[in-house]
């Protein structure tokens, strides 16, 4: 999508990370070979300690675009902070979050720009994998950028993926559009809308507390604020890495704070974005 008839849109990819550079690598060699000096990628980062930075720096890939770091202590599970302090470092018109244990399909950029649409937030998609085919792409034994649709289906007849939609590219699919709320696939490892919308509702909710549906908040408010869920199935998948389940122990009590938000009409998180425009805990480096 173009704002107006010359300019194209500026896209900042928003990765949020945790001590696994090599899933993240994995990520970034994705969107290294989509991105241009029209893209932005900020990385935003939950607290990985020293010796994972440093190994960032050593294995990023070059980009054609412009890479920021953006740390915060450890304290814990704060997914929602790293994320709205990477958006707040961005200097892009428009926000795709993407986790750095989902590697973009070779068409991701391109799709994101083309469902983005003004009243709208893009709900992504995602390939599940297995943890033998993860371990592969990490050591670099298997790359998923590269992979033929035999080599896809080898990995569906095995059990090392859960879906083949990936390769399949349909842009105009039904379904695409959503007028309610609902909870089902909201992925805000693969989520996209415009910054200034973002903005609107203050971002991620900082209060959540541990895993679990803080994404799901966020899309409530974005529909109470008057946007559309608009889903990119066909479009924008990413495979998924696997990974060890993050503890669930506050899962119930986020899904019933997001209940009792449906029943309102809450649009402002109550603590987000602009909760952090004075923190003095974050480290912003540019990395290339």
């Amino acid at each position: 999508m173009k704002r107006g008839s010359e300019m194209p849109l500026k896209t900042s990819f928003v990765v949020l990370t945790y001590n696994r550079v090599d899933a993240l690598v994995a990520v970034l060699n994705a969107l290294a070979l989509q991105c241009d000096e029209h893209h932005e990628i900020v990385i935003a980062d939950d607290g990985s300690n020293a010796q994972s930075v440093a190994a960032l720096r050593q294995q990023l890939p070059r980009f054609r675009c412009a890479v920021k770091h953006v740390w915060h202590p450890d304290v814990g599970f704060t997914a929602s902070r790293a994320r709205n302090l990477g958006a707040m470092a961005s200097h892009a018109d428009y926000l795709v979050f993407l986790d750095g244990d989902c590697v973009p399909n070779t068409r991701f950029v391109k799709a994101h720009e083309a469902l983005a649409e003004p009243g709208c937030f893009v709900n992504g998609n995602r390939v599940l994998l297995s943890e033998r085919l993860s371990q592969q792409v990490c050591s670099g034994q298997v790359d998923l950028i590269r992979a033929s649709y035999w080599d896809g289906l080898l990995w569906r007849i095995r059990g090392d993926i859960n879906k083949l939609a990936h390769w399949v590219y349909w842009p105009q699919a039904p379904g695409r559009y959503e007028s309610q709320f609902r909870w089902k696939q909201i992925r805000s490892c693969n989520f996209a809308l415009w910054k200034s919308d973002f903005e609107a509702v203050n971002g991620f909710d900082e209060s959540f507390q541990g895993w679990g549906h803080e994404d799901a908040d966020l899309v409530l408010r974005l529909h109470h604020q008057g946007l559309r869920r608009k889903n990119g199935f066909f479009s924008t998948e990413v495979y998924h890495l696997w990974h060890r389940q993050n503890s669930r122990h506050a899962e119930d009590v986020n899904h019933q704070r997001v209940i009792d938000r449906s029943q309102t009409t809450i649009v402002s998180a109550t603590q987000g974005i602009r909760d952090n425009l004075h923190a003095d805990d974050v480290v912003i480096t540019s990395l290339n």
